[in-house]
C-alpha cells in the first residue's frame, strides 16, 4: 500500500513510522509547505519520498491528512476533488465538527474517514516523531457510519496497526469531550505559565525551586500557537463552556481560602481525588 501524509511534522511522522515497522506500507510519499521538515523526514527514513500536493494524492492508496485543523478544512475538499472511488482520505485533526462539515456536501465524501489519535507532546517536527507513540491510546473514529465500508475497514487496520484501541463517537460529541479532556488541560498550563512568569520575575528562582510537579503541569504551555490556536477556533464554543466550568471551580477553591473555610477545601479536594480511581483503571 502507498500512503501519502501531508504534514509530515510530530503527527504525521510518527504514523509513518510506526506504519513502515507494521509493513503496513512499502512507500510513503511525505506532502509538506516546509521543506525543512520534507527535508528532515527524508533524513530519518520516515517517508521514501518527497511529493508535491496533486502528484502526492494521484499516487497514493491512502492520503493521510496531518496539518493544523484550519488547514485541514481548506485542504480536505481539495484532496477529495483529486481522488477516485478507490482511494481513502482520514485526517488527524483535534476537532472534528469542522473538518467534518466542511466536506458534508461533497460527491466523495464516503472516501473520507474523520479520525484523531489521542496522544500530542509539546514538541513539534519530524526530529520528534516517534513509532511507539501511539501504543495504548484511543483512536477516535467519528461518524464511521458515513464512510464508505471499505474505507472505514483501512482506516480500522491502521488505527490498530498503530496499536491503539478504537473509540467510535459523533463529531459532535468528540469535539465537547475533547474540550474538558484535552483542550482545558492546555489552556490551564498556558494560564498557570502566564501567571507565573508575570509574578515571579527572576527566571533564576524559576529554574532553581520548580519541582517536577509545577514543570508537568506547565509542559503543555511549551505547546505552539499554530497548532493550538487553530484548535481553539474550531472548538471555540465547547472551550468556552469548559473554561466557564473551569472559573466556577477556581472561585470555589478562592471562596474556601478566603473564608478560611477549610472544611469545605477539603471537601473540594477529596472530590477531586476521585479522579485517581478513574484514571488508575
Amino acid at each position: 500500500m502507498k500512503i501519502s501524509i501531508i504534514g509530515v511534522g510530530l503527527i504525521g511522522g510518527s504514523i509513518a513510522l510506526k506504519l513502515k515497522q507494521k509493513n503496513i506500507s512499502d512507500f510513503i510519499y511525505g506532502i509538506d509547505n516546509n521543506i525543512e521538515n520534507l527535508e528532515d523526514a527524508l533524513q530519518l527514513n520516515i517517508i521514501n519520498e518527497k511529493a508535491d500536493f496533486k502528484n502526492g494524492i494521484e499516487a497514493a492508496d491512502l492520503i493521510i491528512i496531518a496539518v493544523p485543523v484550519d488547514s485541514a478544512v481548506k485542504i480536505l475538499p481539495q484532496v477529495l476533488d483529486l481522488i477516485s472511488d478507490h482511494q481513502t482520505v482520514m485526517d488527524v485533526g483535534s476537532t472534528k465538527s469542522g473538518i467534518v462539515k466542511s466536506v458534508k456536501n461533497h460527491p466523495k465524501k464516503e472516501r473520507f474517514v474523520a479520525f484523531h489519535p489521542m496522544w500530542g507532546t509539546e514538541n513539534h517536527g519530524p526530529k520528534s516523531a516517534l513509532a511507539e507513540s501511539f501504543a495504548g491510546k484511543a483512536g477516535v473514529i467519528c461518524d464511521g457510519e458515513k464512510s464508505a465500508k471499505d474505507a472505514l475497514e483501512l482506516v480500522e487496520n491502521v488505527v490498530k496497526n498503530l496499536d491503539m484501541h478504537i473509540v467510535q463517537m459523533s463529531a459532535e460529541d468528540h469535539d465537547i469531550h475533547t474540550a474538558y479532556i484535552s483542550h482545558m488541560s492546555h489552556i490551564t498550563s498556558y494560564a498557570l505559565a502566564n501567571t507565573v512568569l508575570e509574578k515571579e520575575k527572576e527566571e533564576e528562582t524559576i529554574f532553581q525551586l520548580a519541582s517536577s510537579g509545577f514543570s508537568s503541569t506547565v509542559r503543555l504551555a511549551k505547546s505552539h500557537p499554530e497548532m493550538w490556536v487553530p484548535i481553539f477556533k474550531q472548538n471555540k464554543e465547547n472551550v468556552l463552556d469548559a473554561l466557564n466550568e473551569h472559573i466556577t471551580q477556581l472561585r470555589k477553591f478562592k471562596s474556601a481560602l478566603e473564608k478560611d473555610n477549610f472544611e469545605y477545601l477539603e471537601e473540594l479536594i477529596l472530590n477531586a481525588n476521585k479522579i485517581r480511581g478513574i484514571l488508575n483503571k
